[in-house]
């Protein structure tokens, strides 16, 4: 599903401490209608069946996936990157996006919701004092 491009952002503040920050009044139900709409008015919704969606989204992710192939893996991180090459990261994680929310749309999962619960979930399974700093699976903390 082709839409515009994500608008650029101005590059986060020099610290690494502050990360960007999202468009604060672009909600996920509103962009969730406006993925709607566009494809209301193409009338992909016959297309847009759940393992359509799911497939077409498992494709995009293996676009995100691209972008980082054959990168060194010696700590360089995306503040390195090209202006080119973050703004094509931007439109192959926004089509994932696009893909997520209306897959869950047309699953009927409040997806912030449904991701609120998880994390509440993760907080259990990963309590902040034993898991911090450790990537061990939350089996070793019970």
């Amino acid at each position: 599903m082709e839409m515009p491009p994500p608008v650029s952002r101005p590059p986060a503040a020099a610290s690494k401490a502050t990360p960007p920050r999202f468009e604060e009044t672009l909600t996920l139900e509103r962009l969730r209608e406006k993925i709607e709409h566009f494809a209301d008015e193409r009338d992909w919704h016959k297309f847009h069946t759940p393992r359509n969606l799911l497939l077409a989204m498992t494709g995009e992710v293996g676009e995100v996936c691209e972008c980082f192939q054959w990168r060194n893996d010696d700590g360089q991180d995306v503040d390195t990157w090209t202006a080119e090459d973050k703004e094509h990261l931007g439109e192959e994680l926004s089509d994932v996006l696009i893909y997520l929310v209306r897959l869950a749309d047309r699953c009927n999962i409040d997806l912030p919701t449904a991701a609120l619960r998880k994390m509440e979930k993760n907080a259990i399974k990963y309590p902040a004092k034993l898991a911090k700093g450790s990537s061990l699976k939350y089996t070793a903390y019970t």
